[in-house]
């Protein structure tokens, strides 16, 4: 059940519109007050101390009375000399009473005074050294603003590059490089992704072009030439149709999962490996599965996608009589889903290089790959909250190896990379 709030909104609203907006101002504030309230616990307590101190009295007795004189030598004999009561003695004992009384008051209130004084002149004085503290502590903080204010998407290389002790603002100073660092990595890459998504769609359509003008100009042209043209450009059409596709599965696999469910990953995994026995045979490449149970939960139409992928770049960039591995399972609290190839050697420092988009080994784009399926497939692990990992094998091809979690015990996706297990 939900607490009602302690004080009405408009209530709160009207203090937040009443208090300064400028931190330093906050912060001077803060400062004078906390010192006059320590200043007026510590008059008060005092004052009190003061105040039950203990009186001095004149005592009266009967008999001969003596009133010291200042400094304590001699004095004045008040009474009788055979001990009888003095009416003079006691009026001047109650005299000397009430000025001691009259005194004391007296004191107590000038010390009040002075004390107030001393206290009003000090609160000015720590007003004026609030401010300039809190100007000296906010320093870097109108520094670093400045600096921000200067980095725009053209200097993301620029760094606010703080130095001194490890405090505070120096932990929120290299925060901020983080994130400037991360986000000119992610320009630089959208960038890229860009201009090779542009260069990757340019050609097929100036080939669509070409031969659009070819049976235009050509008058001497054919029933058979036209279908030629048509059959190819058929043909582009189709290949751009599928690069728009990967475009559209890399977009929306980078957003997150909107739902999960359960799956198996060598059930997907079997129905990849069944629907790509044709081409493997066209392309004389031969599929072995070895497939354990893997629960795990995620998206299944992506999940199975991401196998896919795996599946038909380890095809695609194969060699004759090659072999294709499928491999599920679990281990370590993992559901694993491990795709091998025997295709041509690839260097151990290209190997993370090919998860990035439009990155090919060897290929160009007139072989129908476009460089986005390993992309896809890092793109959907990321998603699923799964480790992927890579590595090139000795005699050649690779090994992709995908570790899902065997339970969504995290909720959404927090885009770091975790390495898969080995």
């Amino acid at each position: 059940m939900r607490r009602p709030p302690r004080f009405p909104p408009s209530l709160t609203s009207a203090v937040r519109r009443l208090l300064p907006r400028r931190v330093r101002v906050r912060l001077t504030l803060l400062y004078g007050v906390l010192f006059v309230a320590s200043g007026v616990v510590l008059l008060t307590i005092t004052y009190l101390l003061v105040s039950h101190s203990p009186a001095k009295y004149v005592l009266a007795r009967t008999g001969t009375g003596t009133l010291p004189a200042p400094g304590g030598e001699g004095g004045l004999t008040l009474g009788r000399p055979d001990g009888g009561s003095s009416g003079l003695l006691d009026a001047v004992t109650r005299e000397l009473r009430d000025q001691a009384l009259r005194q004391h008051q007296a004191e107590m209130h000038h010390l009040l005074v002075q004390s107030g004084i001393a206290l009003a002149i000090t609160a000015v004085i720590s007003i004026l050294l609030g401010w300039l503290v809190a100007g000296r502590v906010l320093r870097p903080l109108r520094t670093m603003t400045g600096t921000i204010q200067r980095i725009s998407a053209r200097n993301l290389h620029a760094r606010l590059g703080v130095t001194g002790p490890a405090d505070e603002l120096k932990d929120l100073a290299d925060t901020v490089d983080g994130l400037l660092g991360r986000l000119e990595t992610a320009l630089d890459s959208h960038k890229r992704f860009v201009a090779n998504a542009a260069h990757e769609l340019r050609t097929p359509l100036t080939l669509e072009h070409a031969l659009l003008e070819e049976a235009l100009i050509d008058r001497e042209a054919t029933v058979e030439s036209f279908r030629s043209n048509f059959e190819r450009l058929l043909e582009i059409s189709k290949q751009q149709a599928r690069l728009l596709e990967s475009l559209l599965t890399l977009s929306g696999s980078e957003h997150g999962l909107e739902h999960r469910e359960p799956l198996d990953l060598s059930v997907l995994a079997g129905q990849v490996a069944d629907a790509s026995r044709p081409e493997a045979e066209r392309r004389g490449v031969r599929v072995r599965t070895a497939l354990e149970p893997a629960p795990a939960t995620g998206d299944s139409a992506l999940v199975l996608r991401l196998v896919a992928n795996l599946v038909e770049n380890a095809m695609g960039y194969n060699v004759p009589g090659g072999l294709v591995e499928i491999t599920t399972g679990t281990a370590t609290g993992r559901s694993l889903v491990s795709v091998a190839n025997t295709g041509p050697e690839v260097p151990p420092e290209q190997v993370q290089r090919l998860f990035e988009p439009f990155q090919r080994l060897g290929r160009t784009a007139d072989d129908g790959h476009h460089g986005l399926g390993l992309s896809i497939v890092r793109a959907i692990a990321i998603a699923h909250d799964a480790g992927f990992a890579a590595r090139a094998r000795p005699g050649g091809g690779l090994v992709v190896q995908v570790a899902f979690p065997l339970r969504a015990d995290r909720p959404g996706r927090d885009g770091i990379r975790r390495p898969a297990l080995a």
